[in-house]
Formats: C-alpha cells, structure tokens, sequence
C-alpha cells in the first residue's frame, strides 16, 4: 500500500499548507502522518486501504474551530481534488463518505473500512498519558478563544460522549489493543475538568 494514497506530490503539499495553518495545534500534518503509520500497521484489516489513506489526508484538510461545517468542506474539497486527479466517481464518494463520518464518529454497523478509519482516527486517546495530555492540551490551544468554563462543559460532554459508548473502538483487534488505555485517559481528562 502507498501510505500517500496515490496522491501527487502537489496535491499532498496543497494538503500539507492547509494543515498548516496557524489556528492548528493537534490537528496537523503530524496527526496525518501518525494516522497514515497506524494505517501502515494494521494494514491487514483494511478491505481498501487506498481509501481509507486517502480519507486520512482529507478528513481535516478544512479545519476551523470556530465552524461546524469542517467535515462537510473537507469531504466536498476531497470531492474537487480527486476527481481532478481522475480517480473514479465511485471511489471519490467513498472518500468523502468516510471523512462525513468522522462527523459525529459513526458509521453503519457493518462498513469495517469506516470502523477502522474512524478508530484510528481515534488513536491518540489511547496513547501513554503524557502523550495524551499533550494533545489535550492542543485541543485546548485550538479553542484558546472559548472562555474556560463554556470550554470545559462542551470538552466534559465530548469526552462522556465516548465514555457511555459500549466501545470506543469498533474494531475487534483495536478494542483489544487500545480501549482500556483510551477509557481510563478520557475518565482521567474528565476529572480534571470537574
């Protein structure tokens, strides 16, 4: 598998300056790239790992924490840009499918491909606890602008939205690999909040 999903030097730095824009803090080119490693990783569970790499480039190519409509651009910008390098109508609108999904982070029960993107999405929740406290930490710098008491009850509600999941992870090999860690790091961020 081409972790680049087959995308053009120039298309991938087009990416990479919007992932570099300076109201970014965790939701980098260094987000991209630790996805697209956990992709290289577990690879085997992947029906199409091509799309699901590409929907790593793609799903926060537009990113403003002031909008809601992140996803929706990133898909419609995922539509534009691969369609213009001739990928297929077929595959460009699975592409975009899977950025919508991460949206509210769900997907019908049994697209696998979805459940894999999503959870690796997710990875970072799952990291050792310094590492997740730095990237709680960019979260926060990415909402510098939200007065910390609003801040925290919106951050509190996302991190109880994952909680009263039956599983953070959907996929069987990343459940058992990552759940446990990632459900006592959110209990923990939770806390803080209080």
């Amino acid at each position: 598998m081409n972790d680049d999903a087959d995308l053009p030097a120039p298309l991938r730095t087009r990416l990479g300056k919007l992932y570099a824009e300076p109201q970014r803090r965790y939701h980098t080119q260094a987000h991209v790239r630790a996805l697209l490693s956990w992709l290289a990783y577990w690879r085997s569970l992947a029906i199409d790992p091509r799309a699901i790499a590409a929907a790593i480039w793609f799903h926060d190519a537009v990113y403003d924490p002031r909008r809601s409509d992140n996803e929706a651009a990133s898909a419609e910008l995922a539509r534009v840009e691969l369609a213009a390098i001739g990928w297929r109508a077929v595959d460009v609108e699975r592409v975009a499918a899977l950025v919508l999904a991460t949206a509210h982070h769900d997907a019908d029960a049994g697209d696998a491909d979805a459940w894999l993107f999503l959870d690796l999405d997710l990875s970072v929740l799952a990291q050792p606890p310094a590492r997740y406290a730095a990237y709680a930490a960019a979260i926060r710098a990415e909402y510098a602008w939200v007065e910390e008491a609003r801040y925290r009850s919106g951050r509190a509600a996302v991190l109880r939205s994952f909680l009263d999941r039956p599983a953070v992870y959907r996929t069987p090999a990343l459940h058992a690999a990552w759940e446990t860690t990632a459900r006592i790091n959110l209990a923990a961020e939770l806390g803080s909040l209080a």
